[in-house]
């Protein structure tokens, strides 16, 4: 990916105001963890500190974690990626579009959504409209799930500002109301969407001339890591990592397959319809 630093404004750094107690936890007993959350709907990662720590991150000899270069690097990739595709959506939507923030935090934070750690990867709180993340979990998305590259990280990115999008247009509202669980569920489906709308983003990014006009612009061999990413953080595939088996009753964001999909449905058109999003036609 060609894209240009210096681009913070809708990142809100937390790293200095946040942090906790942590507790290693190896990649097996992460993912079991990750695996008795989804299947008791608590955050069991709420009762130990983990050591997700990104590896660019310092100790400094007061004990204070310090960031290093290559953090600040990455932080000025996630603030590109977010202008971008926010500058996209606001393009597509008009004014319904209302900005958002990526809240990045170090090991532990409090949302509006309660309190959440590293461990349980980015997210979106629709309590307060921000995506919150800590930069440890791009190295877990390369090391533990076999995802690596800078176009993964931007499909995490785009996928939770496509939960912003939702809320936006009313669609994380209605699937409230859909008690349903596992993969028919109404909260998968919106996974799935959010999935679709991060194609859309790629889909933009992937036309030539924008980077020598300030934008974001992919190079040749970015989609596949994106469909790389979309394919290792699938239910089946997670659920197999730690019990063998599938279950789609205990699904929480779709199968490897439908998340490939989707991203590519949305990469594909560059339509935010083509997700299945009603009233969610283009302005131009």
């Amino acid at each position: 990916m060609r894209w240009s630093p210096g681009n913070r404004g809708d990142i809100e750094d937390m790293r200095g105001r946040s942090g906790g107690a942590a507790v290693p936890l190896g990649i097996g007993g992460f993912l079991v963890l990750l695996v008795l959350s989804w299947a008791t709907g608590t955050n069991l990662f709420s009762l130990l500190g983990t050591d997700s720590q990104s590896p660019s991150q310092t100790t400094g000899t007061s004990g204070q974690v310090v960031s290093s270069p290559a953090e600040e690097r990455m932080v000025d990739f996630v603030g590109a990626v977010a202008k971008d595709a926010q500058d996209m959506w606001a393009e597509k939507l008009g004014p319904r579009y209302e900005r958002t923030q990526i809240r990045m935090f170090r090991d532990a934070i409090q949302s509006a959504c309660g309190y959440a750690e590293s461990a349980t990867g980015p997210f979106y709180c629709p309590g307060d409209r921000k995506v919150y993340l800590d930069l440890g979990f791009f190295n877990d998305l390369s090391q533990r799930f076999g995802a690596p590259g800078d176009f993964a990280q931007a499909y995490v990115i785009t996928h939770e500002l496509g939960h912003h999008v939702q809320s936006l247009l009313g669609l994380s509202q209605r699937a409230a109301s859909d008690r349903r669980s596992g993969a028919n569920s109404a909260s998968v489906a919106l996974e799935l969407q959010a999935d679709c709308f991060a194609g859309v983003w790629g889909h933009e990014a992937s036309r030539s001339g924008r980077f020598k006009a300030g934008q974001v612009e992919l190079d040749p061999g970015d989609v596949d890591e994106a469909l790389r990413a979309a394919a290792a953080i699938g239910d089946d595939r997670l659920q197999k990592m730690t019990t063998g088996r599938v279950m789609p009753d205990r699904f929480t964001h779709g199968s490897s397959a439908q998340r490939v999909e989707w991203f590519r449905r949305g990469m594909e058109s560059g339509d935010p319809r083509a997700c299945g999003a009603p009233g969610a036609s283009t302005t131009h």
